[in-house]
Formats: C-alpha cells, sequence, structure tokens
C-alpha cells in the first residue's frame, strides 16, 4: 500500500494462467473447469497480496473466452468480493477485453446483476454489466477527474440521483474510497502501469 492509503495494483496473466493451472499450450477459457481452475489461482495470489488489494485482470492472452469461463472467472470472482463475508477487501479491473470477449462477459454479469470496471483493447475504461444511468453517470464523473477529495464530494455528489448513483458504485466495488481519507480515486487511476 502507498502512503496515501491507495492500494498497489497486482497483475494477474489470466493467459499465463491457463497454461500453468491446466497445462494447455493455448489461452483458450472454454469449459467451467478451466475457468474455475484459473477463478481459484486468482484467488490464490489475492491470499498472498496485501489488503486492500486492485488486481489488474489481464485477458489480453486469452483467445477464447466462453460463457461458462466468463461466468466463473468474471461473475463469480466478483461475486464473491463483494459479500459481506468476503475474504478480503479486493477491487477488480479487467484489462484487455476485446471484441471477442464482450458477448460472453456481458451475460455473465447481467445473469448476477453484477458490473465490473473493464480497459478496453484501445485503452478506454468503461462499466461492463447491468449499471443504473445514475451510477455509470456517478462512475464517469470520477473516472475523468481520476480523483476526488473528500471535500468536493458533497459538490460532485450533490443530486439525490447522483448520490444513490454514488452509493451503488462505491457499494459495486467499482471505485476505490480511502478509509484513512474519504477521498474517491478511479480504479483505472490505480492500475495504471
Amino acid at each position: 500500500m502507498t502512503r496515501d492509503g491507495r492500494p498497489d495494483p497486482i497483475r494477474i496473466d489470466v493467459g499465463a494462467l491457463v497454461q500453468r493451472s491446466v497445462a494447455s499450450l493455448y489461452a483458450h477459457l472454454v469449459t467451467r473447469p478451466t475457468g474455475r481452475a484459473v477463478r481459484l489461482a486468482i484467488e490464490t495470489q489475492l491470499a498472498e497480496a496485501g489488503e486492500p488489494t486492485v488486481s489488474l485482470i489481464d485477458l489480453t492472452e486469452v483467445t477464447i473466452l466462453d460463457f461458462s469461463c466468463a461466468d466463473e472467472v468474471v461473475a463469480k470472482l466478483l461475486q464473491r468480493f463483494l459479500e459481506i463475508d468476503r475474504p478480503r477487501n479486493a477491487y477488480f479491473v479487467f484489462r484487455g477485453v476485446q471484441v471477442r470477449h464482450r458477448d460472453p462477459m456481458e451475460a455473465a454479469l447481467e445473469r448476477q446483476s453484477l458490473v465490473a470496471v473493464a480497459q478496453r483493447d484501445d485503452g478506454r475504461f468503461e462499466l461492463l454489466g447491468p449499471a443504473s444511468v445514475a451510477e455509470r453517470t456517478a462512475w464517469d464523473r470520477i473516472e475523468r477527474a481520476g480523483h476526488v477529495p473528500a471535500s468536493d464530494r458533497r459538490e460532485a455528489f450533490g443530486g439525490n440521483e447522483l448520490r444513490l448513483g454514488l452509493e451503488g458504485i462505491l457499494s459495486r466495488r467499482l471505485v476505490f474510497e480511502s478509509a484513512e481519507t474519504g477521498d474517491l480515486v478511479a480504479l483505472s487511476r490505480l492500475v495504471a502501469i
């Protein structure tokens, strides 16, 4: 963790995990057991990281991602760390999300009413999944600013809709809130490497 209370990111290369976890030469996520093995490997890496943790789940080298693996690697991973009894305080950003990954990821997120921060292959960040208009607006404000000091929160999110949107993205862990300062930080700024 940095001195200002922001977590240091950890990068998890899913393509390399597939090759290690299931002894495959190819980074294809095409069966539920493969997806489960990769998710468990990710959780193992998280258990060894500091807390809070911002995890950059890198899909760049994943050539095929089917719906069952998107459910295991994306939806179940997010769901586990949203629970009250989550194993640790973790945030997630999915990097290298390509057109071929979008449909399976969106379907898995939609089924579980989950939302994820994703970095597209063009470098831009976006929300995937069923976020409300208020949540998207609040997230966009923080994403554009990068950092919203606690002292500016009331002014930035003064309207009732925006306040509800902010509460939503905080509960979904789509932005980082410093426990020490109350500042809000876009996850994209925390994973910039």
